[in-house]
């Protein structure tokens, strides 16, 4: 007798740019995600530390496809650092290492966030999700080894210090580019000021070309599935199971089309055969007075449909990544 296939879920596909609360890891939300709307694929366009909320990036389905679109979208950070401790995750969840009396004042800061803006050479915290020999290496930190990430570059658009609460600490605005680690910016500052700093509190508030008008609480979602669940009795202690029906259909609502990733890329318009062309994998003319000129990352359309990624050419649009109609 056969046996039967694992149910993958359904197609659904979208992106669901979540308000990630603190205490929940990058890898958990997307799991939740996946499981609440049943979807077949998901994941995430940047990690955020489970210390850290705000804005991650959810892809659903075909959406999957877009994320390195999104991964290397620029990146804004609100984050706080205590001044007088590094520790060995640089945020709270980690023992101090080096303690310090000493505390900036505001023109020592100003004076040298200059340093850190541009492009400019950062060295990963220890306790991060970088792979080392194919070991994650805060595991590696975990179980004693020495780790040494090597420097590497990364981009700081824009730094700002926003507001002094107290003495003890200071609240910045960082905008980046990928592979940047805020907790490295605060241990870096720390060691320049000569009085030693971590991450309080950390919150990613955009990731290009989502904004803060897109992000969706888990809160907003459990309303949702609540407001759209048929009235049923549940024993004591029963907990609701994996939202069907109408409920899926309030779920599906808070998704962006898949194309809103790609709202920077030049945009080829497509008739109903190039279209069926393009999904085939085969190349079409660029025609007309409007069409773009040429690029290496264009994307096709069909009445308002995401049809494929592709590059501009000789006159030509030449698929690489196809989406179903």
């Amino acid at each position: 007798m056969a046996r039967r296939g694992k149910k993958k879920g359904r197609s659904v596909t979208g992106w669901l740019v979540l308000d990630k609360p603190k205490g929940m890891g990058s890898t958990d939300a997307v799991s939740k995600i996946k499981w609440l709307f049943n979807a077949d694929k998901a994941g995430h366009a940047g990690t955020l530390d489970p210390l850290a909320s705000g804005m991650l990036p959810i892809a659903l389905g075909e959406a999957t496809k877009t994320v390195p679109y999104v991964m290397d979208g620029t990146k804004i950070y609100r984050f706080t650092v205590a001044w007088g401790e590094e520790r060995t995750t640089d945020d709270l969840e980690g023992s101090v290492v080096h303690s310090s009396q000493e505390r900036p004042d505001d023109a020592e800061i100003l004076a040298l966030l200059p340093k850190y803006t541009g492009v400019i050479m950062q060295k990963p915290p220890t306790f991060s999700a970088i792979k080392i020999a194919g070991e994650r290496a805060y595991d590696l930190a975990r179980e004693g080894e020495t780790v040494d990430i090597p420097e590497r570059e990364v981009e700081i658009g824009r730094f700002d210090l926003v507001e002094r609460p107290d003495a003890d600490h200071a609240i910045f605005e960082v905008e980046c580019g990928k592979g940047t680690y805020v907790r490295s910016l605060a241990r870096d500052m720390g060691r320049d000021l000569g009085c030693f700093g971590h991450i309080a509190d950390l919150r990613r508030t955009e990731v290009d070309p989502f904004t803060a008008d897109d992000l969706v609480t888990l809160e907003e979602l459990e309303a949702a599935i609540a407001a759209a669940r048929e009235p049923q009795e549940l024993a004591e202690g029963e907990r609701p199971g994996r939202p069907a029906g109408a409920a899926l259909v309030a779920l599906d609502g808070l998704l962006l089309d898949t194309s809103a990733a790609l709202e920077f890329l030049p945009q080829v318009s497509l008739t109903d055969d190039a279209a069926a062309r393009v999904r085939s994998g085969n190349p079409v003319i660029v025609r007309g007075r409007d069409a773009p000129p040429e690029a290496d990352d264009a994307c096709a359309v069909a009445r308002g449909k995401l049809v494929a990624i592709g590059a501009i050419e000789a006159g030509m649009f030449r698929p690489r990544r196809v989406f179903a109609g």
